[in-house]
């Protein structure tokens, strides 16, 4: 089982990859959280890649997550190809990488997209700043959905977010039963927590459509 994470930056991806490996090793399974390689390339060159360097970067992530496939039971991938793809658009304007990245992002059993719902922190030099989250969720969002590919929107703070994802892929059923009492359901949460998750959870429950959720989202920060 391959889980795809997948999100603007400074929206928690890392933490809950490794924290998702961590529960799901519980059961005896093995699961591997697979880094994302591009923080690894800035932090030795000391720089972000260039155009032409982009490719490379989005094969190694793929061969990483393809080694991983190899030794585990489960796979959080901490980014893919389609987040190179998208920074290529985003910030080059090449589109190039498009075909080969959603191609390869239709093999994942699921794909999990991190909310905006938390604050941006500076983190190295890979980091654009908060008015960036914006417009890369939505183009995410929009390559997703033009490519017919499925995708749940995780939000939450802290453990919630673990919980909520965990939720997520307690839906496709292939849970060892020690996880699935992991996923909580809401009437178990604290009273504050339960308010907080039905925030977000309302919209994907009632809609079940992430461009409404995202719409609603995007008008829920500007009234703030």
């Amino acid at each position: 089982m391959i889980i795809a994470l997948l999100g603007a930056e400074s929206t928690g991806k890392s933490q809950l990859a490794s924290e998702l490996a961590a529960h799901l090793s519980i059961s005896g399974q093995r699961a591997i959280a697979v880094g994302e390689y591009l923080r690894e390339w800035c932090e030795r060159e000391g720089r972000t890649p260039l155009p032409h360097e982009q490719a490379h970067i989005a094969h190694t992530q793929q061969s990483r997550i393809e080694v991983a496939a190899a030794q585990a039971d489960w796979v959080i991938a901490d980014t893919t190809p389609l987040m190179t793809a998208v920074y290529s658009e985003f910030i080059f304007a090449d589109t190039s990488l498009h075909e080969a990245a959603l191609t390869y992002q239709r093999s994942f059993e699921l794909t999990l997209l991190t909310g905006l719902d938390m604050p941006w922190e500076a983190d190295g030099i890979q980091r654009d700043g908060p008015h960036v989250r914006g417009p890369v969720d939505a183009l995410i969002r929009s390559m997703l959905q033009s490519a017919g590919i499925a995708y749940e929107v995780v939000y939450g703070s802290g453990s919630q977010r673990t919980t909520n994802a965990l939720n997520a892929i307690s839906r496709l059923g292939k849970l060892p039963n020690t996880i699935n009492s992991i996923a909580l359901c809401a009437d178990s949460m604290p009273a504050n927590s339960q308010k907080n998750s039905k925030k977000w959870q309302w919209n994907c429950e009632k809609c079940s459509d992430p461009d409404c959720e995202h719409r609603l989202f995007s008008s829920l920060k500007l009234m703030h």
